[in-house]
């Protein structure tokens, strides 16, 4: 098989990777936001006054892209403003959320970001490009889902047991795509392989996207990768479900075990949530985390949404800073135990 292998991550280059940007289009008419809305010490007009970008910090297609586009559409409704897309893939995820640190705290610059740019990489670099709890203001959590270990049809392997046996038997031979080194799909596949003592060759990618795109052509044997990404391939056939990361099943794969029933207390969730350039005004904040949950919980977006195994959670600030404390911790001690290195 060819091994496609990511060329623009956490590396030694870190030269940022030309964004694509896309327009979400003004959803229904135009309407005047409330009296209760956060306005700008610039113009002193109720926010948004102009365009919002949201920076998704990976290639387009993947799960980070998906929720985020769903969530402009409805943002752009919302506000009567356009809400546009901008893909900054590499350095898994870092790249986008530098130039979230750059711009003006004004809100017109927001972060759809991950662990992957959040709690992993401050373990994966010797000198960082920025500290996510100096330089970025938590607005909250999204939406949280199962990452779900899924295998090319070729594979003889149904199982995660299964699986396990052939690494043994074959070790070496086989290969998993990641989205990049230390990401979440990454961290996945380390604890996989450090419980049921196998080794198979790591392929990173720019992004989940272009990873999935290969696992489907066949170049690479297995991923972990989010269920809102996987769900579709697996209905059609053209990935096999093994497990899923979380302790209890998807509701939209019911039939698929956790990985916890082969090696009990195995859980990793994937995440997404919203964050702004730190001293971005409290209040705007506050409007902000008001807004996207309400975009969020709206009956079809969180029917969509739950239909691709996303759970709405639209935790504010407090919550969401606590839980990526506690995340970074756990994944810094894995990926210490896993020995990878920094750079």
């Amino acid at each position: 098989m060819t091994h496609h292998r990511e060329t623009g991550m956490l590396r030694r280059t870190g030269r940022p990777i030309a964004g694509t940007t896309s327009v979400v289009a003004l959803c229904g008419s135009l309407f005047l936001p409330h009296a209760g809305h956060a306005q700008t010490a610039a113009s002193h007009q109720p926010y948004p006054g102009k365009p919002v970008r949201l920076v998704v910090p990976y290639a387009p297609g993947g799960p980070v892209d998906t929720v985020a586009r769903l969530a402009a559409q409805k943002l752009a409704t919302r506000w009567g403003q356009q809400v546009l897309v901008e893909n900054r893939a590499g350095s898994g995820g870092a790249i986008g959320t530098q130039a979230v640190v750059k711009s003006t705290a004004d809100g017109y610059t927001l972060l759809i970001g991950n662990s992957g740019p959040i709690t992993v990489y401050p373990h994966l670099r010797r000198s960082l490009l920025y500290d996510f709890e100096r330089d970025l203001a938590p607005v909250t959590m999204m939406v949280k889902s199962c990452m779900v270990l899924v295998a090319h049809p070729s594979l003889p392997s149904k199982t995660v047991g299964e699986l396990v046996r052939l690494a043994k038997r074959e070790p070496g031979a086989l290969s998993y795509a990641s989205s990049g080194v230390g990401g979440v799909q990454h961290l996945g596949m380390v604890l996989l392989e450090s419980r049921a003592g196998i080794r198979m060759v790591h392929v990173p990618y720019k992004g989940a996207a272009p990873a999935l795109v290969d696992l489907i052509s066949g170049h690479v044997h297995v991923q972990f990768n989010n269920v809102v990404g996987a769900l579709g391939h697996v209905q059609t056939g053209k990935l096999r479900a093994l497990g899923v990361s979380t302790a209890m099943p998807s509701s939209v794969l019911p039939q698929v075990p956790p990985v916890a029933k082969t090696f009990p207390g195995f859980d990793v969730a994937s995440w997404m949530a919203v964050y702004a350039p730190a001293g971005t005004p409290l209040p705007l904040i506050e409007q902000l985390t008001r807004d996207v949950a309400r975009s969020l919980n709206e009956p079809d977006t969180k029917k969509r949404l739950n239909e691709v195994g996303a759970e709405v959670i639209a935790a504010g600030p407090r919550e969401l800073s606590a839980y990526t404390r506690s995340e970074s911790a756990l994944f810094g001690k894995l990926i210490a135990a896993a020995g990878i290195p920094k750079e």
